[in-house]
């Protein structure tokens, strides 16, 4: 039996044939879809656009069966160039080269899978207007770094492709200085410290980052984070200041998960409590485990202007539900 396909506009499906058993589900359906890589059907199995007999898959490491019928949901393609949308945004320092902003959490910094819009890019796109758009490529426009989604803090933003180009290789080079506030679970020892660790993708979860051998197999990338406890918390979490090093993807929240002091509320690196929490008040441990993100915000940034080389200071304070969880925890 061969495989066949039948196709709509939006959805394609494929039977699969004796020939086809065992294989990856995204390598099945990328062969036998014309137009799709495997990367682009992995992200959709992964999205839950894929069914086979019907019933939901979202494993595009499935074994494929012989006879059974997989369906593919295609989405329409997005606009290339995100769209203006009027969103709030807290300006700190802004002139004709750059902005700098304290970003609010749960603010998505640019569009992705599954947010397409109401991002700190299309807010952008509506305050600085035409002078933005096509900065540092159309997807990204202004952006040099970023924060996670439910990380808070200051950004700057490049308003010039000179500034852009200025700024990034500030970022790249470490010729800057940012400085985190973290609440986390356990106190650290020693009080304060360097974790150089290489990060790169998990082994087996693709969508978390871990420490591995740096240059091996899994490409990690070297990384170090200093840090300092602040203030110690019943002896059962901590106010820890951290300074990047460098700047991989969820480096704080990868190091400090890695000595065992993951951030309050981290939901993708909390995976157990450390002993100490215990000894929390029961009213400080319940709202430091209601916590609803990674306790985790960006305090302060220090760099010189692109253009006028200037030395710029920003700092900015926690913002509320972090200060009330700091305040319950020290009760």
């Amino acid at each position: 039996m061969s495989a066949r396909i039948v196709a709509s506009a939006e959805t394609h499906s494929v039977t699969a044939g004796e020939s086809d058993r065992g294989e990856r589900l995204d390598r099945f359906l990328a062969t036998r879809l014309n137009g799709l890589s495997r990367s682009r059907v992995k992200a959709l199995v992964e999205a839950g656009q894929a069914s086979r007999d019907g019933a939901e898959t979202r494993d595009p490491s499935e074994a494929v069966r012989p006879g059974a019928t997989y369906a593919l949901a295609v989405p329409p393609p997005r606009p290339a160039a995100p769209a203006a949308q009027d969103i709030p945004l807290d300006i700190l320092f802004e002139d004709r080269d750059l902005l700098v902003l304290d970003k609010p959490a749960g603010l998505v910094v640019h569009p992705a899978p599954g947010h397409a819009d109401g991002t700190l890019v299309n807010a952008l796109l509506a305050h600085a207007g035409e002078e933005l758009e096509g900065i540092g490529g159309e997807a990204r426009p202004g952006i040099v770094h970023r924060l996670d989604k439910d990380t808070s803090g200051i950004m700057v933003v490049a308003k010039t492709q000179a500034a852009h180009e200025a700024l990034s290789a500030a970022f790249l080079h470490r010729d800057l200085d940012r400085e985190y506030r973290a609440l986390v679970w356990g106190l650290p020892r020693p009080a304060e410290g360097e974790v150089e660790a290489a990060i790169g993708r998990h082994p087996t979860d693709r969508k978390r980052m871990a420490v591995v051998e740096r240059g091996g197999a899994r490409q990690g990338k070297h990384a170090i984070t200093r840090y300092a406890t602040l203030e110690p918390l019943h002896g059962a979490a901590a106010l820890v200041r951290c300074k990047l090093l460098t700047g991989r993807t969820h480096q704080i929240r990868v190091h400090l998960a890695h000595l065992g002091h993951p951030l309050i509320g981290d939901p993708v690196y909390l995976r157990r409590l450390p002993a100490a929490a215990r000894a929390l008040p029961e009213a400080a441990r319940d709202a430091a485990l209601a916590f609803p993100r990674q306790a985790l915000h960006a305090a302060s940034l220090r760099f010189n202007h692109p253009t006028t080389k200037t030395l710029l200071e920003f700092s900015s304070e926690p913002p509320a539900d972090f200060q009330a969880l700091l305040a319950v925890l020290r009760g």
